[in-house]
Protein backbone atom coordinates (compact mmCIF):
# COMPACT_ATOMS: atom_id res chain seq x y z
CA UNK A 1 0.00 0.00 0.00
CA UNK A 2 1.18 3.64 -0.58
CA UNK A 3 1.16 5.91 2.12
CA UNK A 4 2.01 9.75 1.21
CA UNK A 5 3.44 11.15 4.58
CA UNK A 6 2.31 14.29 3.82
CA UNK A 7 -1.43 13.57 3.63
CA UNK A 8 -1.20 11.02 6.54
CA UNK A 9 -1.44 11.09 10.05
CA UNK A 10 -1.03 8.12 12.90
CA UNK A 11 -4.13 7.62 15.42
CA UNK A 12 -2.73 6.55 19.04
CA UNK A 13 -6.23 5.21 20.22
CA UNK A 14 -6.48 5.11 24.06
CA UNK A 15 -3.42 3.58 24.70
CA UNK A 16 -3.30 3.76 28.28
CA UNK A 17 -2.53 1.55 31.29
CA UNK A 18 -5.86 1.40 32.36
CA UNK A 19 -6.51 -0.93 29.52
CA UNK A 20 -3.37 -2.73 30.36
CA UNK A 21 -1.90 -5.72 32.89
CA UNK A 22 -0.42 -2.97 34.29
CA UNK A 23 -3.52 -2.05 36.10
CA UNK A 24 -5.27 -5.59 36.99
CA UNK A 25 -8.42 -3.91 38.41
CA UNK A 26 -9.37 -2.03 35.63
CA UNK A 27 -9.79 -3.23 31.89
CA UNK A 28 -6.22 -5.12 31.33
CA UNK A 29 -6.47 -6.18 28.04
CA UNK A 30 -3.78 -9.17 27.14
CA UNK A 31 -0.58 -7.58 25.69
CA UNK A 32 -2.00 -4.42 25.51
CA UNK A 33 1.23 -3.21 27.33
CA UNK A 34 3.52 -4.24 24.68
CA UNK A 35 1.72 -1.42 21.86
CA UNK A 36 4.24 1.61 22.27
CA UNK A 37 6.76 0.59 20.18
CA UNK A 38 4.56 -0.56 17.15
CA UNK A 39 2.44 2.65 17.46
CA UNK A 40 5.91 4.79 17.62
CA UNK A 41 7.06 3.12 14.48
CA UNK A 42 3.62 3.52 12.33
CA UNK A 43 3.58 7.30 13.37
CA UNK A 44 6.80 7.72 11.33
CA UNK A 45 4.63 7.03 7.83
CA UNK A 46 2.62 10.26 9.32
CA UNK A 47 3.06 13.56 9.22
CA UNK A 48 0.26 14.07 11.62
CA UNK A 49 0.61 12.06 15.28
CA UNK A 50 -2.91 12.32 17.43
CA UNK A 51 -4.09 10.87 20.04
CA UNK A 52 -7.47 9.98 22.42
CA UNK A 53 -7.64 9.16 25.85
CA UNK A 54 -10.54 7.88 28.24
CA UNK A 55 -10.91 10.58 31.03
CA UNK A 56 -13.78 8.77 33.02
CA UNK A 57 -15.30 9.96 36.66
CA UNK A 58 -14.68 7.58 39.65
CA UNK A 59 -18.39 8.03 39.89
CA UNK A 60 -19.94 7.17 36.38
CA UNK A 61 -23.50 6.12 36.14
CA UNK A 62 -22.00 3.12 34.11
CA UNK A 63 -19.71 1.42 36.64
CA UNK A 64 -19.80 -2.11 37.25
CA UNK A 65 -20.76 -3.46 40.89
CA UNK A 66 -21.38 -6.62 42.93
CA UNK A 67 -24.82 -6.60 42.24
CA UNK A 68 -24.56 -5.05 38.75
CA UNK A 69 -21.77 -6.52 37.29
CA UNK A 70 -19.71 -5.82 34.18
CA UNK A 71 -21.01 -6.28 31.08
CA UNK A 72 -24.41 -5.78 32.25
CA UNK A 73 -26.75 -3.37 30.85
CA UNK A 74 -27.50 0.13 31.65
CA UNK A 75 -29.97 2.73 30.74
CA UNK A 76 -29.14 5.42 29.25
CA UNK A 77 -28.78 7.26 25.97
CA UNK A 78 -24.95 7.60 26.15
CA UNK A 79 -24.42 4.56 27.71
CA UNK A 80 -24.82 0.67 26.84
CA UNK A 81 -23.25 -1.82 29.41
CA UNK A 82 -21.41 -1.71 32.59
CA UNK A 83 -17.78 -1.63 33.22
CA UNK A 84 -15.11 -1.59 35.49
CA UNK A 85 -14.04 1.86 36.60
CA UNK A 86 -10.81 2.92 34.66
CA UNK A 87 -8.59 5.30 33.37
CA UNK A 88 -9.81 8.01 35.86
CA UNK A 89 -7.39 11.12 35.68
CA UNK A 90 -5.06 11.61 38.41
CA UNK A 91 -4.30 7.77 38.55
CA UNK A 92 -2.28 5.19 37.03
CA UNK A 93 -4.57 3.78 34.33
CA UNK A 94 -5.21 7.57 32.80
CA UNK A 95 -1.51 7.69 31.78
CA UNK A 96 0.03 6.96 28.72
CA UNK A 97 2.54 3.78 28.09
CA UNK A 98 5.74 4.92 29.46
CA UNK A 99 7.33 4.93 25.92
CA UNK A 100 4.95 7.18 23.79
CA UNK A 101 5.00 10.53 23.59
CA UNK A 102 3.84 13.31 26.46
CA UNK A 103 0.69 14.30 25.72
CA UNK A 104 1.52 17.76 24.91
CA UNK A 105 3.83 16.57 21.93
CA UNK A 106 0.85 15.15 20.09
CA UNK A 107 -0.28 17.03 17.25
CA UNK A 108 -3.84 16.95 18.71
CA UNK A 109 -5.24 15.34 22.21
CA UNK A 110 -9.06 14.26 22.56
CA UNK A 111 -10.13 13.76 25.94
CA UNK A 112 -13.42 11.49 25.83
CA UNK A 113 -15.78 9.79 28.41
CA UNK A 114 -15.60 12.73 30.78
CA UNK A 115 -19.17 12.97 31.48
CA UNK A 116 -20.62 10.96 34.38
CA UNK A 117 -23.26 9.48 32.22
CA UNK A 118 -21.30 8.98 28.89
CA UNK A 119 -19.46 6.14 27.54
CA UNK A 120 -18.46 6.65 24.04
CA UNK A 121 -16.19 4.64 22.25
CA UNK A 122 -14.87 6.31 19.09
CA UNK A 123 -12.42 8.70 19.66
CA UNK A 124 -14.55 10.62 16.77
CA UNK A 125 -17.71 11.93 19.07
CA UNK A 126 -18.75 12.15 22.54
CA UNK A 127 -22.28 10.74 22.36
CA UNK A 128 -23.22 6.98 21.00
CA UNK A 129 -25.04 9.08 18.36
CA UNK A 130 -22.00 10.15 16.55
CA UNK A 131 -23.54 13.94 16.83
CA UNK A 132 -21.43 15.76 19.04
CA UNK A 133 -17.75 15.88 17.60
CA UNK A 134 -14.89 16.00 19.62
CA UNK A 135 -13.13 18.16 17.23
CA UNK A 136 -10.52 15.41 15.92
CA UNK A 137 -12.29 15.29 12.61
CA UNK A 138 -12.77 18.90 11.75
CA UNK A 139 -8.68 18.87 12.55
CA UNK A 140 -7.68 16.28 10.55
CA UNK A 141 -9.78 17.78 7.37
CA UNK A 142 -7.79 21.32 8.12
CA UNK A 143 -4.04 19.41 7.97
CA UNK A 144 -5.28 17.93 4.83
CA UNK A 145 -4.84 14.78 5.67
CA UNK A 146 -6.67 11.84 3.60
CA UNK A 147 -5.46 8.93 5.16
CA UNK A 148 -5.11 8.04 9.12
CA UNK A 149 -3.28 4.52 9.93
CA UNK A 150 -5.01 3.60 13.55
CA UNK A 151 -3.68 1.56 16.51
CA UNK A 152 -4.39 1.62 20.26
CA UNK A 153 -7.14 -0.51 22.52
CA UNK A 154 -8.55 -2.30 22.15
CA UNK A 155 -9.46 -3.78 19.19
CA UNK A 156 -12.73 -4.67 19.22
CA UNK A 157 -14.26 -1.90 21.03
CA UNK A 158 -12.55 1.46 20.59
CA UNK A 159 -10.36 1.00 18.30
CA UNK A 160 -13.15 -0.25 15.48
CA UNK A 161 -15.50 2.88 16.50
CA UNK A 162 -13.13 4.93 15.84
CA UNK A 163 -11.93 3.39 12.33
CA UNK A 164 -15.28 3.39 11.26
CA UNK A 165 -15.97 7.23 12.12
CA UNK A 166 -13.12 8.17 10.56
CA UNK A 167 -14.04 6.14 7.45
CA UNK A 168 -17.41 7.63 7.39
CA UNK A 169 -15.95 10.83 7.86
CA UNK A 170 -14.29 10.02 4.00
CA UNK A 171 -10.83 9.23 5.30
CA UNK A 172 -8.71 6.36 3.87
CA UNK A 173 -8.62 4.62 7.12
CA UNK A 174 -5.38 1.53 7.58
CA UNK A 175 -6.07 -0.03 11.16
CA UNK A 176 -2.72 -1.79 11.68
CA UNK A 177 -3.09 -4.59 13.93
CA UNK A 178 0.40 -4.99 15.02
CA UNK A 179 -0.14 -2.02 16.82
CA UNK A 180 -3.60 -3.21 18.30
CA UNK A 181 -4.77 -5.78 21.03
CA UNK A 182 -8.41 -6.85 21.52
CA UNK A 183 -10.00 -8.23 24.53
CA UNK A 184 -11.69 -11.12 23.29
CA UNK A 185 -10.31 -13.10 20.31
CA UNK A 186 -14.19 -14.04 18.93
CA UNK A 187 -15.08 -10.21 19.17
CA UNK A 188 -12.04 -9.27 17.38
CA UNK A 189 -12.60 -11.52 14.77
CA UNK A 190 -15.68 -9.95 14.17
CA UNK A 191 -14.92 -6.05 14.85
CA UNK A 192 -11.91 -6.86 11.94
CA UNK A 193 -15.47 -7.91 9.37
CA UNK A 194 -17.24 -4.70 10.51
CA UNK A 195 -14.29 -2.61 9.95
CA UNK A 196 -13.42 -4.13 6.33
CA UNK A 197 -17.28 -4.14 5.96
CA UNK A 198 -17.25 -0.04 5.80
CA UNK A 199 -13.87 0.04 3.70
CA UNK A 200 -11.55 0.33 6.47
CA UNK A 201 -8.63 -1.36 5.39
CA UNK A 202 -7.36 -3.93 8.05
CA UNK A 203 -3.73 -5.05 8.11
CA UNK A 204 -1.45 -7.44 10.09
CA UNK A 205 1.14 -5.48 10.44
CA UNK A 206 2.49 -1.98 7.97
Amino acid sequence: MNISKEFTASFDVDPQKGFTPICPNELPVPKGDEIAAPLNEQAKMARIRVVSKDAHPATATWRATEAKPQFSEVDGDNMDIRWNIHCVPGTQGFELLDDLPKVNDYDFAVYKGIEPDMHPYGACYHDLASTKSTGVVEYLKSEGITTVIVGGLATDYCVKTTAIQLREAGFEVIVNLAACRGIDFNTVKDAIKEMKATGVNVLDSL
